[in-house]
């Protein structure tokens, strides 16, 4: 792994998490994207050489609206940015981590996203990440 690529928080209210977090950090979202295959909206933010990622379900099923619903908003993953996505995945499993996709999926910011099941990671939801070429 190369290093931490972002943190992702969990919100209820898009617009309301976004002007609370240009407050908090003192610069706008890099960038803002809707995410059709996951059901979510996502805006980067960037500070020195950390980025948070603000994620807000926009259905019911989605696995951020699950999330709120059952623990509030809050840090939803770490995703940690690798040089070989598929390479990263069978070192992983053969390490007895459980993943939740057998292939990595296009993700927000231009990324190939794989993710690792808390269950297996002292319950933090670890996001793999390789930038697309």
């Amino acid at each position: 792994m190369k290093n931490v690529e972002h943190i992702g928080i969990a919100v209820k209210d898009f617009a309301e998490a976004n002007a609370l977090y240009f407050k908090l950090l003192g610069v706008e979202p890099y960038k803002t994207e809707y995410v059709e295959s996951e059901g979510v909206n996502t805006s980067f933010f960037k500070v020195g050489g950390t980025k948070i990622e603000l994620l807000e379900g926009t259905k019911p099923e989605s696995a951020i609206s699950k999330f709120v619903e059952k623990r509030g908003e809050g840090i939803h993953h770490i995703a940690f940015e690798v040089e070989d996505i598929y390479a990263e995945m069978e070192r992983l499993k053969g390490e007895g981590f459980i993943l939740l996709n057998e292939q990595p999926k296009k993700g927000a910011d231009n990324k190939l996203v794989c993710f690792v099941h808390p269950k297996s990671a002292n319950g933090v939801l670890v996001e793999l990440t390789q930038e697309i070429r």
